[in-house]
Parts: C-alpha cells; structure tokens; sequence
C-alpha cells in the first residue's frame, strides 16, 4: 500500500465531529448521555477529549449525485472499501497497492462495511434504515434490505450459514438499539442483549458464534449470542475496553477494538468466560472505530487524521503505510473476488 495523497484533509480541526459542523447533540437525549461519559448530560456541547460516535447521527452528507464508477479490471483484484461519513460516498482501493479503483455513490451516511465470503460487499446507510449489497467490484446493488425504525451500524456475515446480523445503533425513537439478522432465506429475527443499549459492531466468529459489543449505563458492554441459540449471554472482558470498536475473528481470537486507547484486545472465549491473550496497539490512530483484520495485516480508517492507516498484526505499533483523501472515514472491508 501507498501513500497515494489523493486530496488534502478537508477537516484541518482535527475533530471529527466539529468538522462535520456537529455541535449540539441536545436531539438525541439520553443515547448522547450514554456515550459522554465524562460530560455528564447537562451540556449541550460534545466534548473533543470524548469520542462519541453517536454524536455523529447528528448530521449526514448529501448524497453525491454522480454516477459510481469503478475500473474494468478492479473485480479480478482484492480490494480494500472504505465509507466515508463526510462525503458519504464509498471509495473503493486496490488492496495492495492503495491505487483509487471506484467510488459508490447516492449515500446519506455509510456507516458499516463487512464482506461475505464471495466478496460480496455489505454498506449499511445509517440515515436511510437500508443495507445495500453489491458484488465484489460491482456498481449497483444486487441487493437491498430494510431495517424499518433503525439506525444500523456494524454488519457482519456467518461464514457457516451467510446469514447477515446488523448491530443497530439504535432505534429512530426511545427504544435502545438491537441486532438484527436476515436468516439466508428464511426471514429475519431480532435479539437484544440485557447488558447493551446502545450497540456498536458486531462479527461472526469461525463457529458461527456472534459477539456485539456497545454501551450500558456509561460503561462498556459486550455480549454473545452462540450459534443456533436465541437470546444473548452477556460476557465480561478484562481488558479495561472504553468504547468497543469492530469485532472480528482474526482466524484464532476474537480481536475487540477500542477507540479510546486506540487498540485492538484478543480473547479467547468459552464456557468459563473470556481470557485475554493479546493486544494490538494501534500506533498514530486518532478515532479508529472499524477495523478490518486480514492475515498478518490490520487497516482502519482513522477519523481524526482524515486517512486509512495499516499495521502489521497481531505486533501493531507504528503505521507501515497510510492512505490520504479523506474527510471523515469510518467504515472499511477487505473484499476478494469470488
């Protein structure tokens, strides 16, 4: 990957949320006092030492009115997708080279990227309550689902049954937000974990286990719903995780972000609970939410430096390359072709 310095950062501030003109969050009542810890909830200005992501639901881009676009032999490379909340639009890199492919357009806010194991691509538009699938390389949907009253976040695809689980940030009223998952073929269902309320990512792991993890109450929260079961088991993760970023199988832990201490924690987890045997220091990130892990590599998109940065994994550490162009980068998924 390369530096490929397509753009200068727009968001100069260095923050975010203050770059997307996001400056009160008096709107949103409680689901902003669950995240602003230190704040409290009398104050109506979100505070820049504080990541709270759910502060961004304040505002969405408009959608970008050109066309998508992507290059003829970008279907026959892996490619690395990368949604940005700023333009809301979906930009699309060759993985190994950080080459621009493609853009997806027509977004209001594309908050999470997961892939199946065709390479399908998955873009949950938060403001719009739709998940959008495209085929690896593809333009247009080859498919779209509603998720009606919700603010979808996460997604994340079984790699035993295809099924495909949305962590809903929160619902369009009071309620808390909930998991969401389309069973191939037969419907959806929806669960919701006792210990969240507000709900961050989620991923499948080799099992076909699915792990969420969110807020409860100002503090961090994490939760399992085991394969072919039907209610949420809450699980307590010794690792001292702030704020829960993606969760993903990185081929032998569950590895669980932190957008705080910039981190990624890897557990082994069973019937007795969950063991930390790992961490990843994300080295020069600022609001890294979404990661995602491929081999011995991990790349996220880091917020506050308007870039996508990429380490060596599990060692972490200092950045090996970095990609610019930015303004507001959230989500990211590594898609190869089918």
């Amino acid at each position: 990957i390369v530096d490929i310095g397509a753009k200068a950062p727009r968001n100069a501030g260095r923050n975010p949320l203050a770059s997307m003109g996001i400056l009160s969050a008096s709107r949103y009542g409680s689901l902003f006092c669950i995240v602003t810890l230190l704040n409290g909830c009398g104050g109506s200005q979100i505070p820049a030492a504080v990541p709270a992501p759910a502060a961004v639901l304040a505002r969405h881009a408009i959608p970008d009115p050109r066309p998508s676009w992507i290059s003829p032999d970008a279907k026959k490379i892996p490619l690395l997708y990368v949604s940005d909340l700023g333009t809301g639009d979906v930009y699309i890199y060759a993985y190994r080279s950080g080459v621009l492919k493609g853009t997806l357009t027509g977004f209001y806010r594309p908050w999470g990227l997961c892939t199946d194991g065709a390479g399908n691509v998955y873009v949950t538009d938060n403001t719009t309550a739709l998940i959008h699938k495209y085929a690896h390389g593809g333009t247009k949907p080859i498919a779209t689902l509603k998720d009606p009253g919700e603010l979808p976040g996460g997604c994340a695809v079984d790699p035993t049954t295809g099924n495909l689980a949305i962590a809903n940030v929160s619902t369009l009223g009071s309620d808390p937000g909930d998991v969401l998952i389309y069973l191939k073929g037969r419907g959806r269902n929806i669960f919701k974990a006792q210990g969240i309320s507000y709900y961050e990512y989620c991923g499948y792991d080799n099992a076909g286990n699915l792990f969420v993890d969110g807020q409860k109450d100002g503090a961090f929260a994490f939760a399992e719903l085991p394969a072919g079961g039907h209610a949420f088991t809450d699980i307590e993760l010794n690792a001292g995780i702030r704020f829960g970023g993606s969760v993903q199988w990185d081929g032998a832990h569950v590895a669980v972000g932190d957008y705080v201490a910039e981190k990624i924690d890897e557990f082994d987890i069973g019937p007795s609970g969950a063991t930390e045997v790992g961490s990843t220091p994300l080295g020069g990130a600022s609001f890294a939410v979404q990661f995602s892990i491929d081999r011995s590599k991990v790349v996220s998109p880091d917020a506050n430096g308007a870039d996508v940065l990429f380490w060596n994994y599990p060692a972490g550490g200092s950045p090996t390359s970095t990609v610019n162009g930015f303004k507001t980068p959230w989500g990211v998924t590594v898609s190869a072709p089918g």
